[in-house]
């Protein structure tokens, strides 16, 4: 279900004329809350989209506020001027009223590919783990935005999924998303891919090349694996950064380009700048925005989900036999392993056992023997959150039991105030059953 945010002086009529769709809608009515928006990003991250009315006073703030986290569609009475000006202000479309149930639907529709319609994730990144509800929350802020990225994460994690996804989502989605994968390339080489190269440049160069930086103007640039560069190609990546220009090898003259920067590394580039290995400054150019993915191993609750996803996406490759599902056994042989290859190596065992499979259902006999050979559940080391809450517990408990449960004892024994430890009981649960 899509949460549809609607900010006008008329929203409680709005709401009445869309209510009947099946849609979550929350309407703003400025005139009764003195002509201002809750601008709480807290608040704001619940919706998908929003529909603001440019008949409104301060609607350009409003808009500025709105588009750092959705798409926003605005509205108003025929008039050309006010279109053009949302528009160049970030709007991602215009209606003119009176507002009809089609109209609405219609751009519900054209924008449900720029939208998180459900809790799930972005097309092949999905999660329902707060880590994962986490990541997808920064996606959509980060692709609102024109600042630079760094997405950080084991290897395997789906940083590049995650890079796409933000550069779909922007206002940049029409332009090139161009790759290069520094750690692919050699330093040689990787010079003339992102800057290329005029006739006559070198020896082999019989025709003058655009490079990737020069191919995505007005698009993205995805950085793989930027630690693994040289201090000298750093160097170069940081004036393209700074300058927004380029010069072709062999070329006389800078070339403007507009590009925005995504990074990604498995590598922990604060260290590596300690040890002189990364640049302090490139680093902070592009660590604006950061995006740590979990490995799989801090997210195994959305195990089962990536595994319907990857059967139903690789099915279709046995021709003979339509797989289904997978058996409960196989299932907890999945949930049971660690998977240092991350998600990237789960979809790997999903395919081979689809290829493998003799029945319907995935069974655990489909997986590879390494899975069957200790199958018992591995020893998980307990998130910290829950690690401190567990330890919180467990101290509350005892001061508790030796009060003989007088909260205002228990508490002097904490150092905390009795309205603090009646509040945490509340919480945590605690009931004198463990007494």
């Amino acid at each position: 279900m899509l949460n549809v945010l609607i900010v006008s002086d008329e929203a409680k009529e709005i709401y009445t004329l869309f209510k009947s769709n099946s849609f979550d809608l929350h309407a703003e009515d400025l005139k009764l809350k003195g002509n201002s928006l809750r601008n709480n990003s807290t608040e704001l991250n619940g919706y998908d989209i929003a529909f603001l009315d440019l008949d409104t006073e301060g609607w350009q703030t409003r808009l500025l506020e709105l588009r750092q986290q959705m798409p926003v569609v605005t509205f108003s009475k025929p008039d050309t001027k006010r279109a053009v000006e949302a528009m160049k202000l970030g709007a991602a479309d215009y209606l003119e009223k009176p507002l009809t149930t089609d109209a609405f639907n219609d751009v519900i529709g054209r924008y449900k590919k720029k939208i998180l319609e459900h809790k799930y994730g972005f097309g092949e990144i999905l999660g329902t783990s707060m880590p994962m509800q986490e990541v997808f929350g920064l996606i959509k802020k980060a692709a609102a935005g024109e600042s630079n990225v760094l997405i950080t994460g084991e290897s395997g994690t789906g940083k590049e999924l995650v890079a796409r996804a933000i550069h779909r989502w922007s206002p940049r989605s029409e332009k090139s998303f161009m790759t290069i994968n520094c750690s692919a390339i050699p330093d040689t080489l990787l010079e003339s891919e992102l800057f290329g190269f005029e006739k006559g440049a070198f020896t082999g160069a019989i025709q003058t090349k655009k490079g990737i930086l020069e191919l995505a103007d007005g698009g993205t640039v995805f950085f793989d694996e930027i630690g693994d560069v040289s201090p000298l190609f750093q160097t170069k990546v940081l004036r393209v950064i700074q300058e927004g220009e380029i010069m072709r090898i062999g070329g006389t003259h800078h070339i403007k380009v507009d590009v925005r920067v995504i990074a990604a590394t498995n590598k922990d580039l604060k260290i590596a700048m300690s040890k002189g290995a990364f640049r302090e400054d490139l680093f902070y150019r592009l660590n604006v925005i950061n995006i740590h993915i979990p490995s799989l191993r801090e997210r195994e609750d959305d195990i089962p989900l990536l595994v319907k996803h990857f059967i139903e996406k690789h099915a279709a490759k046995r021709k003979d036999l339509l797989i289904k599902g997978i058996t409960n056994d196989a299932m907890n042989i999945l949930t049971n392993y660690s998977y240092p290859g991350n998600v990237r190596e789960l979809e790997n065992i999903i395919e081979r056992a689809i290829s493998l499979a003799n029945s319907p259902e995935i069974l655990p006999s489909d997986l590879p023997s390494f899975l069957l050979a200790n199958p018992q559940k591995r020893k998980m080391i307990p998130k910290l959150k829950d690690a401190i809450l567990t330890t919180e517990k467990e101290t509350i408990v005892s001061a508790l039991h030796e009060s003989n449960w007088n909260i205002s004892h228990a508490a002097l024994k904490l150092g905390i105030y009795r309205q603090q430890l009646q509040k945490k009981i509340k919480d945590l649960k605690i009931t004198p059953l463990f007494h």
